[in-house]
């Protein structure tokens, strides 16, 4: 196929097409009658920006599978079978994901494994990058890695979980396309906020509970990441006891008070080598002793969710991981101690605390997202035109 000219560029970008193009990534399955009104267009334009769309293979149009109601559906607006890709690489504390996504966020294909831990594993995830770039060339855009950790440019400063400083992701760029590197519960809240239980809140404040808290705070769909993407390290405020040392190095971390270390703590056991898996089989106990760790658990989450709420002020809460399981065993005792924590004229309406819809997807959906935000822009269309 030839290289589009820099006046299809242009042309790509006028009259709607960059929104238009947003509108089809952050609503699958939508139909152009959709976008029109969602975004004030005539049914001319929409069906103009359409086609320009459709010709530089960016859009498709695909008839829904028949539901049995009278009638012909209307086409639905797709990811193009020619279009642009993006490639997450998500390494969480023992396991990692790689896979090619599209706009819109359909899985074309994925790879999956465990790991020790050892930053050996960024050379074998380097190799499952280049595979996915040899495999779709060109269409491969931007790849985003999303890491258990906190983050600075392309670097992994800190994971306590898996004892990595200062470890370079450089290995996973492909030559000639862009790396981005962000924190994998900063973009699972990405996604939550976009797509999943705080959808069409305007701020909304994401919480993680694995190995210690993450999270992040949205605000009219976009991350407040801070001045070096590290942002949303909500573990470590001080929220703890101040006789405890972190990994982080500053005491009295909140990370300490609600993960496996804090429940095997409290049950007076060594500390955990896996605080996930620890966290996991407290949680599934029925003792008694299990019970109250578990709570206790519930309910230093719960206070620190109340503080966060003062002071940031966000419409929802929503909650991933171990959070939602702490919530769901302990509901009373995490609800009073947010309850508790919040200043009097809140509590009478505090902001809804909501389960995650996304799960375990979150990461790799607020990851492709965080890469669709650079490629759908007017330098990525310019790009795309010329590859």
């Amino acid at each position: 196929m030839q290289p589009k000219t820099a006046h299809s560029a242009r042309a790509l970008r006028s009259q709607g097409a960059l929104a238009v193009l947003r509108y089809v990534h952050a609503h699958p399955a939508a139909t152009r009658a959709d976008a029109s009104r969602a975004l004030g267009l005539s049914s001319g334009s929409a069906t103009e920006i359409t086609s320009r769309l459709k010709a530089s293979r960016l859009v498709g149009e695909d008839l829904p599978p028949r539901t049995g109601g009278r009638g012909r559906p209307s086409p639905v607006l797709t990811a193009h079978p020619d279009g642009p890709l993006v490639c997450v690489v998500d390494i969480s504390h023992e396991a990692w994901r790689v896979a090619a996504v599209e706009l819109g966020g359909g899985v074309l294909a994925e790879s999956d494994g465990r790991h020790t831990g050892s930053p050996e594993v960024v050379g074998l995830l380097a190799g499952h990058v280049a595979a996915l770039h040899a495999r779709y060339g060109r269409r491969l855009r931007a790849v985003s890695a999303c890491v258990a950790g906190t983050v600075s440019g392309t670097t992994v400063v800190q994971a306590s979980g898996m004892g990595w400083r200062d470890v370079s992701l450089e290995a996973l760029k492909p030559a000639g396309i862009p790396l981005l590197v962000g924190n994998d519960a900063s973009l699972a809240g990405l996604a939550e906020a976009r797509r999943g239980a705080g959808a069409g809140s305007r701020v909304v404040l994401h919480l993680t509970v694995e190995v210690g808290v993450g999270g992040v705070l949205v605000v009219d769909g976009r991350p407040v990441d801070g001045a070096t993407g590290a942002g949303g390290e909500f573990g470590h405020m001080p929220f703890g006891d101040p006789a405890l040392e972190c990994p982080c190095g500053a005491r009295g971390c909140w990370d300490l008070e609600v993960d496996g270390r804090a429940m095997s703590r409290a049950l007076h056991r060594p500390p955990p080598r896996d605080p996930r898996t620890a966290a996991e089989e407290i949680l599934a106990s029925s003792s008694p002793e299990a019970r109250d760790a578990v709570a206790g658990a519930a309910r230093a989450l719960g206070r620190g969710m109340g503080a966060l709420v003062n002071g940031l002020d966000p419409d929802v809460v929503t909650l991933s991981g171990l959070a939602t399981d702490l919530a769901a065993a302990a509901p009373e005792a995490l609800s009073g101690a947010y309850t508790a924590a919040l200043m009097r004229y809140r509590r009478a309406d505090p902001p809804p605390v909501r389960p995650s819809t996304l799960g375990p997807r979150g990461p790799l959906a607020g990851g492709a997202d965080a890469a669709f935000d650079v490629l759908l822009t007017e330098d990525g269309l310019d790009a795309w035109s010329r590859a």
